[in-house]
């Protein structure tokens, strides 16, 4: 008997993250035989070569996911709540790398190394979660298996990319006309849907997205709330401060975690080490420590800066970068549709 041959769609592949899907493509080869590419009408049309085959982006609307076995999508979440359910019923696996549908209780929040096992729970959507919230999950969860993990305190440093490829832009001009005695109008960050924008270059935003009621912002309460779900904890206390900084791309993490159990430096590396997909540097006398921009197009995440608190015995102290565009959304949804397409 032939096999069947496999169709993924990708929706936003003229974004920044379907752009960094496609590269992916090029060097990691997903078990599929046929590539569908679909954008907004604005950008349809483009040309763009997949895997040495030259493709046509096509507007995505409900009738392009028929024949499709897996759609991954990375249009925004608007885009998202009104696509993915008609993928679904049209016989797709959609995999949303949007904050549409993380919170749903019937949607697996998947990082594969940390519970990939939660892919065969989904009911035709699975969700990528949040790039910082990945990588982040990625580094505790081998101290959480091994040593038990009572609290979570993080302060990010997040690249504009991950506000899309208009804040690179917008980063990019506004140094330009700065250094040339220019005024410049920021118009896109903290977010471009608030009132009140700021400058990014030479400058820290400490908002991510809009306030919430309790004076987090909702990055920092995505980050709260899809960590205790893909831990499956809800006591597991977990706190957040989410900071834009003038970096293209490569979220950086400062993260504080207290465990159940009192370890040695030694456990807390060999614990890291043994994880797929996270590299330990961590030499202090060397200078030796992760950077965003030794991490920029690679899949794994870095962990340095690891030290005991100075007053907390079971209390650790760590350093995590990665490329927000791989593992913190490309590589990460393409890990799931692979499982997908090989189950």
């Amino acid at each position: 008997m032939m096999p069947m041959k496999k169709h993924l769609a990708i929706v936003g592949a003229t974004g920044a993250v379907g752009q960094e899907i496609l590269r992916i493509l090029e060097q990691y080869q997903l078990p599929v035989d046929q590539i569908t590419l679909l954008s907004s009408k604005r950008s349809a049309g483009t040309e763009l070569t997949v895997r040495g085959e030259r493709l046509t982006v096509q507007e995505a609307t409900p009738d392009s996911f028929q024949g499709v076995d897996v759609a991954l999508f990375s249009a925004g979440g608007t885009v998202s709540k009104l696509l993915v359910p008609e993928a679904v019923q049209r016989g797709a696996v959609a995999v949303d790398n949007t904050n549409a549908y993380r919170m749903d209780p019937h949607v697996p929040l998947v990082v594969p190394e940390v519970n990939g096992e939660a892919i065969k729970e989904h009911q035709g959507i699975i969700a990528n979660p949040n790039c910082s919230t990945t990588q982040m999950v990625m580094a505790l969860h081998p101290l959480r298996q091994a040593y038990g993990m009572r609290r979570i305190i993080v302060s990010t440093y997040q690249a504009v990319s991950g506000a899309g490829h208009s804040a690179m832009v917008e980063l990019e001009n506004e140094t330009k006309g700065i250094l040339e005695g220019e005024k410049v109008t920021p118009t896109i960050l903290p977010s471009a849907a608030l009132p009140v924008h700021y400058p990014i270059a030479f400058n820290v935003i400490p908002q991510i997205d809009r306030f919430e009621p309790n004076d987090y912002t909702l990055e920092e309460m995505k980050m709260v709330r899809e960590t205790k779900k893909i831990f499956q904890d809800a006591t597991l206390e977990v706190a957040a401060t989410c900071v834009r900084v003038p970096v293209f791309r490569g979220h950086s993490e400062s993260v504080y975690v207290e465990l159940e159990q009192e370890v040695s430096k030694e456990d807390v590396i060999s614990s890291l080490q043994a994880m797929a997909g996270v590299i330990v540097v961590d030499n202090p006398e060397k200078q030796q420590y992760p950077m965003p921009i030794d991490g920029v197009g690679k899949p794994e995440v870095y962990v340095g800066r690891i030290r005991r608190d100075l007053d907390h015995p079971n209390g650790w102290h760590l350093w995590i970068v990665s490329d927000n565009l791989w593992k913190g959304a490309a590589w990460n949804t393409v890990q799931i549709a692979d499982q997908i397409l090989k189950s």
